[in-house]
């Protein structure tokens, strides 16, 4: 098939991949520009375009979707499909009715659960059970698309957002492929109206840590938010980091120390163990470390209800 690629960062490369190794004539990779990264500021590629050029593929980095040469190019191509993953931009309609098949995205969720932004955070939030890939053919409002494929996974007890992300990441590549396999045949199921659930993007509060939470509740927004923003617990030196919890079951007051090897905070509900962790200005250590660095003894409140 005659493919369009849009994609921006890591998620979306195994995909691009897939679709160039399963024999599709990739007509066009689109990303979003090159921007600054790093201390030193330089422009740096996205990982789909730093891709396309090693594979040397067509690609184009539009700054305007609606305006300038992209829209034409977009639709002269005369595609068969454009596959979306991870791409980061509202497309319009022009675009979504261009190829013959219109755009099929990956989503990293099981539709209609977790329309959005940051699906895989939000699963792992809430404490799913399960998650997994859906393969969508695009409409103008927000992940509403009829699905083609889905495909579940569970989640693991100890899984962080990271180690989701890169499962997930594997999956969407077979997806894609499967979808593509007689996409002219195939006619998408409407997605329910029940259980409809959206999640925004992920901003650096979202990892604040407040110990009168349970402590079930805290360990999800540790493991949530690894690796970024990193989930951080309010202590009278600065954000104390915390790379590595594990549930405890003891009870104490809030963010009070009920032991420091193995260290141990007391939460709302239970309490949690800090495996590793990262004091302001400092390399990650196990807690006992950290609790012997900083002359912490049980007893001591490690933090202050927010």
């Amino acid at each position: 098939m005659r493919v369009i690629f849009m994609g921006t960062p890591d998620f979306a490369v195994p995909t691009l991949d897939a679709l160039v190794q399963a024999g599709h004539d990739i007509v066009l990779v689109v990303a979003q520009p090159d921007r600054p990264a790093g201390r030193g500021k330089k422009m740096r590629a996205p990982p789909v375009a730093a891709r396309a050029k090693e594979l040397n593929l067509p690609l184009f980095q539009p700054k305007a979707m609606r305006s300038g040469p992209f829209p034409e190019r977009f639709c002269d191509l005369q595609a068969d499909v454009a596959v979306v993953i991870a791409y980061g931009r509202i497309l319009p309609q022009r675009l979504l009715d261009a190829p013959k098949h219109g755009c099929v995205n990956v989503h990293a969720s099981l539709l209609p659960r977790w329309r959005g932004a940051a699906p895989i955070q939000a699963a792992l939030l809430a404490g799913d059970a399960t998650t997994g890939v859906c393969t969508q053919r695009m409409e103008a409002d927000l992940d509403t698309g009829p699905l083609y494929v889905c495909t579940e996974t569970p989640i693991r007890a100890e899984e962080t957002a990271g180690a989701l992300h890169d499962r997930l990441m594997l999956l969407s590549a077979t997806c894609a492929v499967e979808t593509l396999q007689g996409l002219a045949q195939r006619v998408p199921t409407p997605q329910s109206d029940d259980g409809v659930t959206y999640v925004s993007k992920i901003d650096r509060s979202m990892g604040k840590i407040d110990c009168t939470q349970t402590a079930v509740d805290l360990d999800r927004r540790v493991r949530a938010m690894s690796p970024w923003p990193g989930g951080w617990l309010p202590w009278n030196k600065g954000p104390l980091k915390l790379k590595q919890v594990r549930l405890v079951d003891d009870q104490g007051t809030p963010g009070q120390l009920l032991s420091t090897s193995p260290l141990v905070v007391a939460c709302g509900i239970g309490a949690l163990e800090l495996v590793t962790v990262q004091a302001p200005g400092k390399r990650p250590v196990d807690g006992t470390s950290f609790a012997n660095g900083a002359r912490l003894t049980a007893g001591d409140l490690l933090s202050w209800p927010s």
